[in-house]
């Protein structure tokens, strides 16, 4: 089964119903469901974000949080100049994601582990989210 990383974004507020509205809909765009997440990830600006704990918490993901500028030094396909004057990094969900999966680093294929760059979801509740899905990178073995 893919093991994924999902790097979540959302406006403040947001509710965990609309967040997993989000995931649920970013998840079948790739044939998972929540089964297949095994951590969440978003920037530390969101750490105190009721909507993220609540999910995260329901669901039991374990919950990472990045700075701006470890985020910033992700390349992501789909930067926004938005969200870099909101936040100071060019992309949140798509480069959580990334590094969540531990696929951020120099040899990490990224086109591949990326498979959601940037769901938007605007949930009833009038706020957005916007998901990003990664693939758990795993380290190669050395079975001698």
């Amino acid at each position: 089964m893919n093991r994924v990383a999902l790097g979540l974004g959302c406006d403040r507020g947001a509710s965990p119903k609309t967040l997993e509205a989000a995931v649920r809909a970013a998840l079948a765009s790739v044939g998972l469901g929540l089964d297949a997440v095994a951590l969440a990830a978003s920037i530390d600006a969101k750490q105190d974000e009721p909507g993220i704990l609540g999910l995260a918490s329901a669901r039991g993901w374990p919950l990472r949080f990045y700075s701006a500028q470890a985020l910033a030094g992700v390349p992501v396909p789909s930067p926004s100049e938005i969200v870099r004057r909101l936040m100071g990094t060019p992309a949140v969900a798509e480069a959580a994601a990334l590094l969540a999966a531990g696929a951020a680093g120099p040899e990490a294929p990224l086109p591949e582990s990326l498979m959601v760059h940037k769901h938007k979801h605007r949930g009833a509740d009038g706020k957005h989210v916007t998901v990003a899905v990664a693939r758990i990178h795993e380290p190669a073995t050395d079975d001698a």
